[in-house]
């Protein structure tokens, strides 16, 4: 219990001081015009309220990350609380918050827009595709658990294949239609419906009789898997995620001033992590390792979901709560099709103001991701945690790259950045089925190489920029307010 708390309280704090140092060192302009106002077109770029804003943003990056992923690394022991609080603070804030600002600055730019910007034609056309890939999994992930939870709840009387229709339907028109129609105007009842369950969990969860393990760095988990990496490709969304790098540019067309972006990007990010230490807790607290494992092979998380809220808040609470784990993967798929429509759009360079143009890159996405729910979910699961934490790294890159031009601390992206490039090249390099299957100790010395080799790359490039005069803001950086609205010189 003292070490759930105490990290909860740390998370707190994370956000008014490593939080408020990070958004120092980029030094935000309250008078610069954002792209909500510079490029307004009424469907992806619409000025909206800071806490809407922040909303929109806490169920665009939360998904099933920070429910999923913590209850299967909940099977690692309390030391999952370690890398919630610690990458969250240093890692994923920094990452959400610096690609967010980056895109505000860069006229809402998409992370393979950025990632040619600042790391070189070659690395657009890479990330473009990951991207996409990754996208596609997330959006088809985020249809099939959802289901899954649905199924559930309703004890089977609405079958699989109508409840993936259903959310397909859903997300279609969240596509298409402009940011405020669907996900400004329901998002709102969502969150309620998230925070009203999370708040539950967590509450029922002190006052009941099982006890959270406090902090070790036992293994529990019954293959005996290493802590390092597979913990960091298992609990993303909770504590990082490149998928968030996908969708703080959605809100970055949103965002009325430089100023709110701590509060929407950091902050939304602790708050995900918040979240992440409630069911991992729980999950840690209610099962053992073994009965950890039978119950998400039985039934993948869902169950475990299902089994949690119904034990801590009986029936109708237990309810609401699975309902809130409904709501975040369904938040997230949503845009995930929505950012795969942008980034498709901004690469081939077809204007969205029509629908038509929408409808011509919407629908082919839709179709090849219905016919990847076909596949098994472990499957996809597996694929999507290393494409989004590859994606996770690039992003930081990208952060290190921007803040080494304007001459500002860029560790606090380089060093997450050289983390989590070791994790992504050490797994790829030991695993079996997805990668290369090498030896333990081969795979270390392998992936530590790697990193040393992009990070040597990096300096050069960043020296490169500097001495080109990259142009790292593509909005002029003199505006001046004028009858209440940002207008430029």
């Amino acid at each position: 219990m003292i070490t759930f708390l105490a990290s909860i309280v740390l998370l707190v704090i994370g956000y008014f001081t490593y939080g408020k140092y990070v958004e120092k060192i980029f030094g935000p302009n309250s008078q610069r015009k954002t792209p909500a106002y510079a490029n307004h077109d009424a469907v992806d770029y619409v000025p909206m309220g800071k806490q809407k804003n922040a909303l929109i943003q806490l169920l665009n990056i939360a998904g099933t990350g920070p429910i999923f992923g913590p209850i299967m690394g909940a099977l690692f022991g309390p030391v999952a609380f370690l890398w919630i609080v610690l990458g969250s603070i240093f890692a994923g804030a920094v990452h959400d918050y610096l690609t967010g600002m980056i895109s505000i600055r860069n006229r809402g730019a998409h992370i393979p827009e950025l990632a040619g910007k600042f790391l070189g034609k070659l690395a657009k056309h890479f990330v473009n595709f990951f991207a996409l890939l990754l996208l596609l999994l997330v959006g088809t992930v985020f249809v099939t658990t959802p289901a899954s939870l649905l199924n559930i709840l309703t004890d089977g009387k609405i079958g699989i294949l109508v409840l993936t229709l259903l959310i397909f339907v859903y997300y279609f028109l969240s596509t298409i239609l402009p940011i405020d129609k669907i996900i400004g105007r329901f998002y709102p009842i969502f969150g309620a419906v998230l925070l009203l369950g999370t708040i539950g969990v967590g509450g029922a969860l002190l006052f009941s009789d099982h006890k959270i393990p406090e902090l070790t760095l036992q293994n529990m988990h019954p293959g005996g898997l290493a802590i390092f990496p597979m913990l960091f490709l298992t609990i993303t969304c909770g504590a990082l995620s490149g998928f968030h790098a996908t969708q703080s540019p959605i809100i970055s067309r949103t965002t009325q001033n430089e100023s709110q972006g701590r509060y929407i990007f950091y902050g939304m990010m602790i708050t995900e992590a918040v979240i992440a230490m409630i069911w991992a807790a729980a999950a840690m607290s209610m099962f053992d390792g073994q009965g950890l494992q039978g119950l998400i092979n039985a039934g993948t998380a869902s169950a475990v979901v299902n089994e949690v809220s119904m034990t801590l808040l009986g029936a109708v609470g237990g309810t609401i709560a699975v309902l809130g784990a409904v709501v975040l993967p369904i938040t997230s798929g949503d845009t995930a099709f929505r950012a795969a429509r942008s980034i498709i759009a901004d690469y081939i360079q077809i204007s969205q103001s029509k629908i038509g143009k929408r409808l011509l890159i919407a629908i082919p996405l839709f179709v090849a991701s219905y016919l990847l729910t076909l596949i098994d979910f472990n499957i996809l699961w597996r694929y999507f945690s290393w494409a989004n934490q590859s994606t996770a790294a690039i992003a930081l890159w990208i952060g290190a790259m921007y803040l080494y031009v304007k001459r500002k601390n860029y560790f606090i992206a380089l060093l997450p950045a050289m983390f989590m490039t070791s994790v992504v090249t050490v797994f790829i390099l030991m695993n079996d089925t997805m990668g290369f299957g090498l030896e333990t100790t081969v795979a270390y010395i392998g992936g530590f190489t790697i990193t040393a080799i992009f990070t040597v790359l990096f300096f050069m490039k960043a020296e490169k920029n500097v001495k080109e005069n990259l142009q790292v803001d593509l909005l002029e950086e003199n505006p001046v307010e004028e009858d209440g609205k940002l207008e430029t010189v």
